[in-house]
């Protein structure tokens, strides 16, 4: 699968069948017979042929639409205004599912891995201050999957995919726009279905080897809904040479362990969106190549469109901005704490109980730093890779501050974002764990944990440490009038 976006293209790319390369606009010569060029009797600039083909396929293309859901219409899928149909990409991820076979759960595994979210949960009880965040254990099929998931999908790529959809009218020089209006509202039309369309066969793909709702370190299907694919996980399992139950319980510790921490940590998962949209905000496009891509549409079939859209030619290229390499970079810290974090409670918890821990940390580590399924998937699909790039020095920093401050005062720094390492933390841990970015004055777990004051854990009434915290706070108090 390729790692460039829907709709985007390298330049030169070998694999560019349409005979172009840079510098060279196409079909031969000046006119080459193309629609709007130099033969069509039309005067020079006119990049679109006879005004009534294109009136005629005008009226081909309002009714090929007629029959897709009206933007906006909440039975569209579209109710974002992005121009994407999230409903379609949804069917078309279930054909997918559909045409590759996907047998129902046998009560047997059904039972295995209930059994397995729900003992792996609570071995987590040891390793992590932060309290059960699963609400219900199940086991899905793959179309279970896309029906649960789809939903998180879309959010997690509206701002980019629809960007780019807009960027094919919104970029062009103004003295195009004038020309191309009709045909340019057709193109965006038409690049929303297409992204639609492709949004679903990819995420049917992704079906096919996903192991639960958590594989990008954020669940899919909602806080609380715990879920493992067994056909993930037996596949997940293939060449480890590791007993089917071992396996199962170690991804259901992580499962369990991604549910703890959204469930209670409220901030984190609209951080994250709210990070991919702003990587969203940066992009920009180059355009130079669509005049000439324009002009190569046969304006006599509609369905032109479709191949312009949809045959892997992209029309665009992402070009890096400043403000999209630091939103980029904040993303991945922020996955990486996240998997970091989730590697070091589940060692914690399946370290001395399963006797090949470290084979499948190793095993899930290697997944996720070569680029996972789920993140290759995203990738193509919006242009951004969902990969922790520094996942080892993330557990790192997580265990040497368990080491310095408890598993309470290293899960209380999730109490709030402004209390997180930064991606220069990662490179001089010691220094964040020392004390130099915050103190434990910054740490109330009992925010995290719903437990009152005077809860296990809490200094009790009448203990010396009690006592001076009580002191210190009255210090710290305004005097009246102040």
């Amino acid at each position: 699968m390729s790692d460039l976006p829907f709709g985007f293209s390298m330049p030169n790319d070998p694999d560019d069948e349409s005979g172009r390369r840079s510098g060279d606009s196409g079909s031969g010569g000046a006119g080459g017979g193309r629609p709007g060029g130099g033969g069509s009797g039309m005067p020079d600039g006119f990049p679109f042929g006879d005004p009534q083909q294109m009136a005629d396929m005008l009226r081909q293309f309002a009714d090929m639409m007629s029959s897709q859901p009206t933007p906006g219409d909440p039975a569209s899928g579209q109710g974002t205004g992005s121009g994407i149909n999230w409903s379609m990409a949804k069917d078309i991820a279930r054909q997918v599912v559909a045409q590759k076979g996907d047998p129902s759960v046998p009560a047997g595994d059904y039972a295995k891995v209930q059994e397995a979210l729900r003992l792996g949960d609570l071995w987590l009880d040891q390793s992590t201050s932060l309290p059960s965040g699963v609400q219900t254990a199940q086991a899905w099929s793959r179309s279970e999957w896309v029906e649960k998931t789809m939903d998180s999908w879309a959010q997690l790529c509206d701002p980019l995919t629809s960007k780019t959809v807009r960027s094919m009218g919104q970029s062009l020089p103004e003295e195009m726009q004038s020309v191309a209006g009709p045909l340019l509202g057709m193109i965006q039309q038409m690049g929303g279905m297409m992204v639609g369309q492709q949004a679903g066969q990819a995420v049917g793909e992704l079906s096919q080897e996903v192991v639960g709702t958590a594989d990008i370190g954020l669940p899919l299907a909602g806080e609380g809904s715990a879920a493992l694919l067994p056909l993930g996980v037996a596949k997940f399992s293939e060449g480890l040479e590791i007993p089917d139950d071992e396996v199962r319980l170690y991804l259901a510790a992580r499962e369990a362990a991604v549910h703890r921490l959204y469930s209670h940590v409220p901030w984190l998962r609209s951080h994250v969106f709210r990070l991919v949209a702003e990587y969203a905000d940066g992009m920009s496009f180059d355009i130079s190549g669509l005049e000439d891509r324009l002009g190569e549409i046969d304006i006599s079939n509609p369905e032109a469109l479709q191949e312009v859209l949809g045959g892997g030619q992209g029309m665009f290229q992402p070009e890096d901005t400043p403000q999209q390499k630091a939103a980029l970079n904040r993303l991945e810290t922020t996955l990486a704490l996240i998997e970091g974090w989730v590697a070091a409670v589940v060692s914690g918890a399946v370290t001395g109980r399963l006797p090949q821990a470290d084979a499948l940390a190793e095993a899930t580590r290697r997944r996720r730093a070569t680029g996972g399924p789920a993140e290759h998937t995203f990738a193509a699909l919006v242009g951004l890779e969902l990969r922790p790039r520094r996942l080892r020095e993330a557990q790192a920093l997580w265990t040497a501050l368990e080491e310095a401050r408890g598993i309470e005062g290293r899960d209380a720094v999730w109490q709030h974002p402004d209390l997180m390492p930064s991606s220069e933390d990662l490179d001089d841990p010691a220094a964040f764990v020392s004390g130099g970015a915050f103190t434990d004055a910054d740490f109330d777990i009992s925010t995290l944990t719903g437990e009152a004051p005077g809860a296990p854990g809490a200094p009790a009434e009448g203990d010396p440490e009690r006592k001076k915290d009580d002191e210190d706070d009255k210090k710290d108090e305004p005097g009246e009038g102040s």
